[in-house]
């Protein structure tokens, strides 16, 4: 039988390729990850990663067990569910900013199915500003979006900088008008190029609007201009660009309805606990 604790140890470093990321997710030292390791890979009779000081990977045996170590994790937290009572049930209106939809968000909505399999989502994918106006409204339950900084609304879950990108191949003339991709009004990153463009006395045109990220890629990635993202949600097509004003930072937010219970509020401690483990 193989203890869950040394199978989550495990997953978790599987999952991040990191030891030290594990840990940081479990909310546990890194000398504890380690050993729970080790000792599962006495059990399972060989090593399950190979790893230098640059990289962890899976070995055959590593990637065996993967299958064994959820099912042996989720069945005990199916079990847990049960002999705790009624399972958690119902229906959370979650709001989330596209650009995060196309990141974090499935991983985030995999751990609440997982954890709760009878609470249902409706998912409205949309500009920050438009479904705070939604929250405010009573259309929506939690929001995941963004703020400008120096904003107070919601609760703040990080910071990180603004980049400028674009093609590799797009080519900004001297003395033109900056080319943007935009998304429509209430955007807030719209709002934020506007601002820094014309904050150091640079011209700028409306080269493509488009409602969705996919939109915003395709033209950024034709070459149609250049347009503003958080640097870690940067798609892998585009690349940042040098030769603009620096756009100082984003923040990220989770907002909620005052009173925030059952499948809200477990779907908001899922989102906290995945961003506690990436920072």
């Amino acid at each position: 039988m193989l203890d869950p604790r040394l199978c989550r140890s495990f997953l978790a470093v599987a999952e991040t390729r990191s030891f030290t990321a594990a840990a940081r997710r479990l909310g546990v030292g890194q000398p504890t990850v380690s050993q729970h390791v080790r000792r599962l890979e006495r059990d399972a009779g060989g090593l399950l990663f190979a790893r230098d000081t640059h990289t962890v990977e899976l070995t055959a045996r590593g990637q065996a067990m993967l299958g064994f170590a959820q099912t042996i994790v989720d069945t005990e937290e199916r079990a847990q569910r049960h002999f705790r009572g009624a399972e958690l049930r119902g229906r959370v209106r979650f709001g989330v900013s596209e650009d995060f939809a196309l990141g974090e968000l499935p991983e985030i909505l995999h751990r609440l199915r997982r954890s709760h399999p009878l609470v249902d989502v409706e998912l409205t994918v949309e500009l920050s500003d438009v479904l705070a106006q939604r929250l405010r409204a009573g259309r929506l339950d939690l929001v995941l979006g963004k703020r400008r900084p120096g904003a107070h609304h919601g609760r703040l879950l990080w910071r990180e900088p603004l980049v400028w990108i674009g093609s590799a191949a797009t080519v900004l003339e001297p003395g033109q008008p900056v080319p943007l991709v935009q998304y429509p009004m209430p955007s807030i990153t719209r709002q934020l190029a506007v601002e820094v463009l014309e904050r150091a006395g640079l011209e700028w045109r409306a080269a493509c609007q488009t409602s969705s990220l996919t939109g915003l890629r395709a033209a950024a990635a034709a070459g149609l201009g250049v347009t503003l993202h958080a640097r870690s949600l940067v798609p892998a097509d585009l690349t940042e660009l040098d030769g603009l004003p620096e756009p100082g930072d984003i923040e990220f937010v989770l907002l909620a309805r005052e009173s925030m219970e059952g499948p809200a509020a477990a779907l908001a401690e899922f989102i906290v606990e995945r961003v506690r483990r990436d920072s």
